[in-house]
């Protein structure tokens, strides 16, 4: 008699699941896999014991492990068991989408899993809504637009999208941003969605590509991926969303996994920003003066709106751009903060003047509820701001608007409260969670006070298969030649990691007249996953990236080198502006750790089996040379040759 006839092993009344669990883990990572070609690694089998006992225990778990160690087989092993076990479905966050286009592609670890144990697992991705095609915004460019990447993604559109009196039951999924690869990245944004789309009161809400999509992986039974900004978004709206009668966009999860763990910090963060876009409180309160309304709240809304004119033309005037980001640090002058004191005391006011006008009748009860709703929002969210040392803000523009950002400082008791509180078993899964097996810095930051952990190293012979050769920078009139003459003396077959788009752009620019005997793929040229299976697929492509640090999965002779042009090192913007103003030594708590751990990342892309081999090119000026070397080369695999 078994107790889950869907899990790949049985359990007898009398039997302990946790207790069958371990035997089948032992046989898949002994027997199973070994016979289908996989190797036995120590390792690998330590990490599954150490999960065993936080699934187990409902406990949260640091469960580092170098490249190579097999670790998503074991977090993918346990977590498809236990939500079978549970009936709820396991979720797996990462830290951007590329990431979770790793774990599904063709060939993928998912797929390999499905292979060698002969199951069928039931897996569905979850995308922030960025991922989708607005089609409102799409329907309204196409036919103002001679773009033909636009109007392609409008002529695939589905039929039925724009035929209201189709049935739901032909509807079909479709707009996900991995469906239109041609579509370059500053394109996308101009028909995706965005914050400032009204979804809740829009006439293609039910027809739309997010929708669609969004009840799809519901009903997911092993696993829904998504990435780390979804899931926090998820978090933090949950509540919100059950009172206004929609379902949380994540259902509840047996246990979650944070791939890439190390960088949930930022999500939750993000999750929790405010975003107050100009033409936004502009449509809403336009939207409140077109109701019967009486004469006071007139007056007010037009006070509003003009004192909120003058504040966006201040801090526009205030606004610097910083190199490596899109983000335009800002100074909080006593101008800015009065003015924002003036327009949160108004704001105030007619949100006390909307309950008098609801009581009138005149307006219908769901506009009320958005108009307050969004009041709310943009009240809480200069509070925030006007509190001393509690909100780091920035203004971030486009062609067609300004937006000012506001995030709180600190998001740790939030996380306590609302994530780790919750009583399943958390796992976090990355080669670099810790500071020298130290989890207490990461822990600290995401507000987890209890915790288990555990560390294992890459099994590759680094020695053999790989050397690093450390270069001094002069100038950019230098680098690039010579960054030039290795490509060309490899053959391709590399990967060009830059710490801005600033830097890939000047890259690009001293490059554009010279003639390559192989493709040169820049990062945001193309969807990215279809820019990633190009460099696989192309055995000679060089692949210029600023964002692929992490979770670029590229074995065999597609890559073998690695060529760093800059360390890695935070930008000098709002957010990490912030983290230094509140560290006793900067350079020590927030510069350095960020650098080293993204340098590792980095390295980290070279060598993904036992068969690859290759080189790594760090670039450097003299002055880091003379400040870093030395911690540098405490964490590269083998050491650094100096040229």
């Amino acid at each position: 008699m078994t107790r889950n006839n869907s899990l790949p092993f049985t359990v007898a009344k009398t039997e302990n699941f946790f207790d069958r669990l371990g035997d089948y883990v032992g046989d898949v990572f002994y027997d199973i896999l070994p016979e289908k070609g996989y190797e036995l690694r120590d390792e690998q089998i330590y990490m599954a014991f150490q999960l065993e006992q936080a699934f187990k225990n409902k406990r949260t778990i640091f469960a580092e492990a170098g490249v190579g160690t097999g670790k998503t087989f074991v977090y993918l092993l346990y977590a498809i068991c236990y939500a079978r076990y549970k009936g709820k479905p396991a979720i797996i966050t990462c830290a951007d989408e590329t990431l979770i286009e790793q774990l599904v592609k063709k060939g993928g670890d998912i797929e390999k899993l499905e292979e060698a144990l002969a199951l069928n697992i039931n897996v569905r991705l979850a995308k922030s809504r960025e991922q989708y095609v607005c089609v409102k915004k799409l329907d309204q460019l196409a036919n103002q637009t001679d773009d033909k990447s636009i109007l392609q993604v409008h002529d695939q559109i589905p039929d039925f999208v724009f035929d209201t009196s189709a049935s739901m039951k032909s509807f079909e999924r479709y707009g996900d941003r991995k469906e239109y690869p041609w579509v370059t990245n500053d394109t996308w944004e101009k028909i995706a969605w965005d914050p400032l789309q009204q979804c809740s009161t829009c006439d293609w809400r039910h027809r739309s590509g997010q929708t669609l999509n969004r009840d799809y992986y519901r009903h997911a039974s092993d696993i829904i991926i998504c990435s780390h900004d979804f899931y926090m978004e998820h978090v933090w709206t949950k509540e919100s969303r059950k009172r206004e009668g929609q379902l949380p966009l994540l259902p509840e999860a047996s246990s979650v996994v944070f791939d890439e763990g190390h960088l949930l910090e930022f999500a939750a963060q993000k999750g929790l920003t405010y975003r107050f876009n100009y033409e936004a409180l502009n449509k809403v309160l336009t939207g409140y003066m077109g109701q019967d309304v009486r004469e006071e709240s007139l007056f007010l809304i037009e006070d509003i709106l003009m004192l909120h004119e003058d504040w966006f033309k201040v801090l526009e005037g205030n606004a610097a751009k910083v190199e490596g980001s899109n983000r335009l640090e800002i100074s909080l002058t006593e101008n800015i903060k009065e003015i924002a004191e003036r327009l949160y005391n108004q704001v105030q006011q007619l949100l006390e003047q909307l309950v008098f006008d609801a009581e009138l009748f005149t307006i219908e009860e769901y506009h009320i509820k958005i108009i307050e709703e969004y009041l709310e929002f943009f009240s809480y969210g200069l509070s925030i701001l006007l509190k001393d040392d509690e909100g780091i803000f920035w203004l971030e523009e486009d062609d067609t608007a300004s937006t000012l950002v506001i995030m709180p400082r600190l998001v740790e008791d939030v996380l306590e409260k609302e994530v780790f509180s919750q009583g399943l078993p958390f796992v976090f899964s990355s080669a670099t969670l810790s500071r020298g097996r130290d989890f207490s810095y990461l822990a600290g930051s995401l507000g987890i006070d209890s915790y288990d952990s555990c560390s294992v190293a890459s099994p590759f012979d680094y020695e053999n298969q790989m050397k690093i050769y450390g270069h001094i920078e002069s100038s950019s009139h230098e680098k690039w030649p010579y960054i030039s003459k290795q490509l060309l003396d490899n053959q391709g077959k590399a990967l060009v990691l830059f710490s801005s788009t600033e830097e890939m752009n000047s890259f690009r620019e001293w490059v554009m007249d010279q003639s390559w005997p192989f493709t040169m793929l820049y990062e945001g040229d193309q969807e990215i996953s279809k820019t990633v299976k190009d460099f696989q697929t192309d055995q000679s492509a060089v692949l210029c990236s600023y964002n692929l640090w992490e979770g670029l999965d590229v074995p065999g002779e597609a890559l073998t080198k690695v060529i760093i042009s800059a360390l890695p090192f935070p930008p000098k913007d709002p957010v990490f502006q912030a983290k230094r103003k509140h560290a006793e030594e900067p350079e020590q708590e927030v510069d350095m750790p960020y650098m080293v751990l993204r340098l590792r990342q980095g390295i980290g892309r070279l060598i993904r089996t036992n068969e690859d081999y290759g080189t790594i090119h760090i670039w450097m000026t003299a002055e880091e040379r003379k400040m870093y070397q030395q911690t540098i080369e405490g964490v590269l695999p083998v050491t650094m040759e100096l040229i």
